[in-house]
């Protein structure tokens, strides 16, 4: 099996695979007397439908039986109160500089503790598609959290017959010494005073929340956060992590592979963050120009040997702010959160989405939304697009030099999204940079650094940067970008060097070509490329030097500042 759940006795004990103090704490509670194991996704369905507060709509779940379903399930709604987005500023991670692990291993044990008068759900799901890499994850939460244990069963694999036999036939990650992942949430969790227990160690500045994660030991403790994001992403950073460690490179983003008219095969994978196109980049059909078929448009791994790709995730994650109520798309819906309901001309419940309610509002879409879906490409990865909201990148780059096309993605600068709830002061207009668009790293960065660089230097994969945003004041539109793509796709992309710079190209794009005698736009254009300079700096110093990267990935930037002087 692909993880390790069962272990003989002499396998058991201090310093052996799977056993740690956060993880003892963790699993420890998995067994209790007031746990309840879900073991269907009829059963999550059932106790979700009941749940207080559920909204059952009377829009029906798609050809639910292929799901895992009855044929009379309904698109069940719930929501979660004033918040409804993610929260960075909780996480806290073991291995990074100045986490307290002690005193957070503490607050679990008292959370586990305040856990026992709670009836409490167990459930199970795979994460990974493909007997290449499969991870088995456990998620035990509160009676009265059923819409999050049955979205987070719908969003990964559920243990379906056809999944379970894949699994007992799949590679063992790591030879064997990786444990399954544990994730203990309680979203009713409040800090109350206990002895022993100092909430300083939280970084939440309200000191209300905490997504603690122990990657090297598959572990992870959620507490006070309703979100069903935290929970998703909560499960994904395990799995990232895991695969880091196992050769694999961790990709935030969409990956689709078109067979072009003389059948080859061209592999495209976007990397970005919610908002920034990755979506609509991976599920365009481009008028059927090309047979088309999607791995996944927000997780999934590059095996950096073979460079084949694998998804994590069966359904999708989606704003349903563009998808009014009506919308065709709206029929692969599976369950909704932080939208509204009203009831139209027949007296039926329907969706009112378009983030009326609130920003952000969410829905699991069924794998059925994309027609044309694989759990796996074989072919290796011909391209990578880093998608960046900056306004002095021009439509589309190309980059040359291994380390150039690493530190870029290190350096991905993009507009905060909607998706995140943001600590006090922060200023949600700023231009950040969120290297590799993941925001969900556990691990050092280097490890993604060295793993970019490999698909660029030994696979000859190609790097782009694509803007999405605006340039200079000039909204690019998404039918620039499909254009750019196609074009690159089909190999009538014609790059040519870009001004001063002997490793960036360009392909004019009409309306978006950028004049370096701009004295402005020159200036702006040094200023941006001198805040990545300062970045990869701050890397080296920030965490303890956590984060920093080799010196060629400076250089390589420097170098880019210096040519425009």
């Amino acid at each position: 099996m692909a993880t390790k759940a069962y272990y003989p006795i002499s396998e058991i004990g201090k310093g052996k695979v799977g056993f740690s103090k956060t993880r003892a704490i963790v699993e420890a509670a998995f067994y209790g007397n007031n746990v309840v194991k879900v073991n269907t996704l009829k059963e999550a369905y059932k106790l979700a439908k009941n749940s207080p507060g559920t909204i059952v709509t009377d829009m029906p779940v798609y050809r639910a039986e292929e799901i895992g379903l009855d044929s009379d399930a309904k698109v069940l709604l719930f929501n979660d109160g004033a918040i409804t987005g993610r929260y960075a500023a909780a996480r806290r991670i073991a291995g990074e500089p100045g986490v307290d692990c002690e005193a957070l291993d503490k607050v679990a044990m008292d959370a586990v503790y305040d856990s026992r008068w709670k009836k409490m759900y167990h459930a199970e799901v795979y994460v990974g598609l493909d007997p290449e890499f499969m991870v088995k994850a456990h998620l035990l939460l509160p009676e009265g959290e059923e819409n999050i244990m049955y979205s987070w069963m719908l969003n990964f694999q559920y243990m379906s017959d056809e999944y379970v036999k894949m699994y007992k036939n799949s590679k063992a990650v790591g030879d064997g010494k990786e444990a399954d992942i544990y994730i203990f949430s309680d979203p009713q969790w409040s800090p109350v005073d206990h002895p022993g227990v100092n909430f300083d160690c939280l970084s939440d500045p309200a000191k209300k929340t905490l997504c603690y994660f122990n990657t090297d030991t598959n572990c992870a403790c959620i507490l006070g956060m309703r979100y069903f994001g935290e929970h998703k992403k909560g499960t994904l950073t395990m799995a990232w992590a895991i695969a880091n460690r196992n050769g694999y490179a961790s990709c935030h983003g969409g990956q689709k592979e078109y067979t072009l008219a003389d059948g080859s095969k061209y592999v495209a994978s976007v990397f970005g963050l919610s908002g920034s196109g990755k979506s609509t980049l991976t599920h365009a059909k481009h008028d059927g120009k090309y047979g088309v078929t999607v791995l996944h448009d927000d997780a999934f791994i590059i095996n950096t040997d073979t460079c084949a790709s694998v998804a994590l995730e069966p359904a999708y994650f989606d704003k349903t702010a563009d998808y009014p109520t009506g919308c065709p798309d709206n029929k692969y819906l599976l369950t909704v959160q932080n939208c509204s309901a009203t009831l139209d001309e027949d007296g039926k419940i329907q969706l009112v989405t378009e983030d009326i309610r609130n920003g952000n509002g969410r829905a699991i879409k069924s794998k059925l939304w994309s027609p044309n879906r694989v759990d796996k490409v074989d072919s290796p990865v011909n391209s990578i697009f880093w998608i960046m909201k900056d306004p002095t990148i021009p439509p589309v780059v190309k980059l040359k030099g291994s380390a150039l096309a690493s530190v870029m993605g290190a350096t991905l600068a993009t507009k905060r999204s909607s998706a995140e709830r943001l600590a006090p002061g922060v200023d949600p207009n700023k231009l950040v940079v969120v290297p590799y668009a993941n925001p969900f790293r556990t691990y050092p960065l280097v490890n993604d650094y060295e793993k970019f660089k490999k698909l660029v230097e030994e696979k000859n994969v190609d790097c782009y940067i694509i803007n999405t945003g605006d340039f200079m004041g000039k909204k690019v539109q998404p039918k620039d970008t499909i254009g750019i793509l196609e074009k690159i796709v089909e190999g009538k992309a014609e790059f040519k060097k870009w001004g001063p710079f002997s490793d960036i190209e360009i392909m004019d794009w009409e309306g978006f070509v950028p004049d370096l005698n701009d004295a402005d736009y020159l200036a702006q254009l040094k200023a941006r490329m001198q805040d990545r300079v300062n970045e990869v700096s701050a890397f080296a110093t920030e965490k303890g030097g956590y984060d920093a990267l080799p010196e060629e990935a400076l250089e390589a930037l420097k170098k880019v500042v210096s040519e425009l002087n």
